[in-house]
């Protein structure tokens, strides 16, 4: 079995501008089995939307517990198929943040995703205390011997009313602070980002950017659009909660033929 170390390099490696890492997010054990055995899966990540749904609750009321518990079913896929995990690690839990990743790292993470929201005070962090944050992850991770653990550093300006350039300034901080890669969440209270945000992140940011790839709804950015856009293209793409919310629909259609005595 590969060292975790050795995942967290080869993870960080598939982030590449123009090249990107494509990642389908999983939320349980089942749904990180069905996607590691794919031959095209490089690596695992959870939606911490769909860890949440998965455990009855809204994503805001997702605790540090729930996430592990969660992040553990999908820990034991990821081991077994010897792939790199990365966790959707929310805001980081306030002052618990050292004590989560110490946490993660003994599953097996090589890598999270971190927003700048801060759940307990209702309010982004200060620039610079988002960055530091960034820099404590990665201060425990080396700690723990896995020196190219991956941060993938989301903010969430643009739901707060700022302005792109600031959500940008903000990305450029995170990535200076050592994250791999920065994420400028749209949301879906807005609609999302437009493809002339994306193209000003991804060429300010020098393709060090963690792009939504929507599949719910017709009309988003394609992958290959993404591997050029703003000249450089995007290093890292994911889907969130997308394949549980499909999943679902998938369930319930099936369910209702056979109440309907229909059958499989």
């Amino acid at each position: 079995m590969t060292s975790q170390s050795t995942l967290a390099t080869t993870f960080k490696a598939l982030h590449k501008p123009g090249d990107p890492l494509i990642l389908a997010n999983v939320w349980d054990a089942i749904s990180a089995r069905a996607v590691a055995a794919l031959p095209e899966t490089t690596a695992l990540a959870t939606a911490s939307y769909a860890i949440a749904s998965a455990a009855g609750i809204d994503d805001p009321a997702l605790t540090l517990s729930l996430n592990l518990h969660g992040a553990a079913s999908v820990a034991a896929v990821a081991r077994a198929f010897d792939k790199p995990l990365t966790v959707d690690f929310q805001d980081g839990y306030g002052d618990a943040l050292e004590e989560g990743v110490r946490k993660l790292l003994g599953l097996g993470v090589v890598g999270i995703n971190l927003e700048d929201f801060s759940r307990e005070r209702g309010a982004l962090y200060g620039v610079d205390e988002a960055a530091e944050r960034v820099k404590t992850v990665l201060r425990v991770a080396a700690d723990a011997g896995v020196a190219d653990f991956v941060v993938n550093a989301r903010t969430d300006a643009l739901l707060y009313q700022l302005s792109i350039d600031e959500a940008i300034a903000r990305g450029k901080a995170y990535l200076e602070a050592g994250a791999t890669t920065g994420f400028i969440w749209g949301g879906r209270e807005r609609g999302g980002t437009t493809r002339g945000e994306v193209e000003q992140m991804a060429r300010e940011l020098g393709g060090r950017v963690n792009v939504s790839l929507v599949r719910v709804v017709s009309g988003g950015l394609t992958v290959g659009e993404l591997r050029e856009i703003g000249g450089v293209g995007v290093a890292r793409i994911s889907v969130g909660p997308q394949l549980m919310v499909r999943s679902v629909g998938a369930v319930a259609e099936e369910a209702g033929k056979i109440l309907r005595g229909e059958g499989l």
